[in-house]
């Protein structure tokens, strides 16, 4: 059955290079077989998508005969960059390990192209697998940062940003050595501590923002601590209560060059007591409409 390319990438057939490159970048991130939550053959789907249209000759074979008229995708045997659509994954930072250093530790390709693909090495003995705990804090959570391990001297972890709690990042060939065999590998399960402002949804961070009703009416700015330094919000005149405001680019991490949004919801805070003079100018207003 022939695979439908710009289904399995989410996006249109008329789509850019620019659009496709997006859309694959995101698939590599959610489903890299090095995360927790990964899923390598959706990682290997995406790359053999990607493959195709990235390369202008590819796309143009792929729409005229499908993927029937392409050949060497996928296919069983050693690593090829080209099954990858040449892309750098050194735009992840090399926080899911298994591709080139980090840390100081070398990683071995063979555990996860091995599985992808077919071929790597024959069964060996092998080290025990080691588990390690790291606390960050939200924002170290967000940004992503580094760790020194007690594990041994001098070794290194990068933790992606985005990084959930619970999420675990391999460290490929860093765990128990054996005598005539391979190394286990490192898994660093991560703890982030709670932040009272800010919660992440995917590659938003979303906080609450109480704003009086005056304010809500005429319109205000409001000093916001976001993780990047503090802001001026501008809070528009009408605002709804429940109302989503969004501060562009000031989100988790995507990519070198891509942020997600910080996006402020509007709680109107209603006032409890209302003087006598108050509710005198407030009837005035009822009956001008308001």
């Amino acid at each position: 059955m022939s695979k439908d390319y710009y289904k399995i990438l989410g996006v249109s057939k008329t789509a850019s290079q620019d659009e496709i490159k997006k859309a694959f970048r995101k698939l590599a991130h959610e489903h890299h077989p090095d995360k927790k939550t990964g899923n390598a053959d959706k990682f290997k789907e995406a790359n053999e998508a990607y493959g195709v249209l990235s390369d202008a000759q590819k796309r143009q074979q792929y729409d005229t005969f499908g993927s029937a008229g392409q050949s060497g995708f996928g296919g069983q045997g050693g690593f090829n960059a080209q099954d990858f659509g040449g892309f750098d994954f050194s735009q992840f930072s090399g926080g899911f390990g298994g591709f080139g250093q980090q840390g100081g530790v070398e990683f071995d390709l063979n555990d996860i192209l091995g599985s992808m693909f077919g071929g790597g090495r024959a069964r060996q003995k092998r080290g025990r697998n080691i588990l390690v705990d790291v606390e960050l804090s939200f924002k170290e959570s967000v940004f992503g940062a580094d760790r020194e391990l007690n594990v041994r001297k001098g070794l290194k972890v990068h933790i992606p940003p985005g990084i959930e709690d619970g999420e675990v990042v391999r460290l490929s060939g860093a765990g128990e050595t054996v005598d005539g065999g391979v190394p286990g590998d490192l898994h660093v399960r991560v703890h982030v501590r709670n932040n009272t402002i800010w919660r992440k949804e995917r590659y938003n961070l979303v906080t609450e923002l109480p704003v009086k009703l005056s304010d809500a009416l005429l319109g205000a700015e409001y000093p916001l601590a976001t993780l990047d330094g503090d802001i001026n919000l501008k809070i528009p005149e009408g605002v709804s209560h429940g109302e989503v405001l969004r501060v562009k680019g000031r989100g988790v991490p995507i990519d070198k060059y891509h942020r997600g949004d910080a996006l402020v919801i509007v709680r109107i805070v209603m006032p409890r007591k209302l003087s006598r003079d108050m509710k005198k100018k407030i009837e005035e207003l009822k009956k001008e409409g308001l």
